[in-house]
């Protein structure tokens, strides 16, 4: 086997380990806890779906390879619940070294590309960054509403923090947006107050 080729099957085999790397969402209508591999396909598929009439133009393709590689540096790093900030800013430099071992696997040019494309993700500066932040949102929103508030109820997330963390959506899909907005505000897991009840 030659170099390139071996480097690449021992990446696939090492990020196989996302599936291994637990969420605090789970499935609609399973008991377990969603896995990484499980949210990062449910996020590009969300993508592909939701890309079409985005108010600003952006290259679909980017954005999909963005979301596919999003979260394999959590084979080093784990996964941290978004409402964390405190614990989410102690990771950053875990995901950065995450992301030179694993990209640093592959042969030198894809290693570097791919690298180049999580930072792109990370920064959420360019049109591609900002709508693969917010589809990254969208299955979340979407499960917890489905299961009376989910892991939302479980953490006592309020009505304010989910609003804070998924309002990206609304710049790049604002007819998903209204949709969700409303079902968030209306939702009857949370009271009058927006606190869990």
């Amino acid at each position: 086997m030659n170099d390139s080729v071996h480097r690449r099957t021992s990446f696939l085999l090492e990020v196989e380990q996302l599936k291994a790397v637990l969420r605090k969402n789970t499935p609609v209508g399973l008991t377990r806890n969603e896995n990484a591999a499980e949210h990062s396909w449910h996020t590009t598929l969300a993508a592909m779906l939701f890309a079409e009439g985005t108010p600003v133009a952006i290259d679909v393709p980017t954005v999909l390879r963005m979301l596919l590689i999003h979260d394999i540096v959590e084979v080093d790093a784990g996964d941290v619940i978004i409402f964390d900030e405190a614990a989410r800013e102690a990771n950053e430099a875990v995901e950065r070294a995450a992301a030179e071992r694993l990209f640093g696997m592959l042969p030198d040019t894809q290693g570097q590309e791919l690298k180049r494309l999580w930072e792109t993700f990370e920064a959420g500066e360019t049109p591609e960054a900002q709508f693969a932040k917010a589809a990254d949102r969208i299955m979340p929103v979407l499960q917890n509403l489905e299961q009376q508030g989910g892991s939302w109820v479980e953490h006592g997330i309020s009505r304010a923090q989910v609003l804070a963390k998924v309002e990206c959506i609304a710049t790049v899909c604002p007819d998903l947006w209204r949709d969700l907005e409303s079902r968030l505000r209306n939702a009857t897991f949370w009271d009058e107050a927006g606190k869990v009840v």
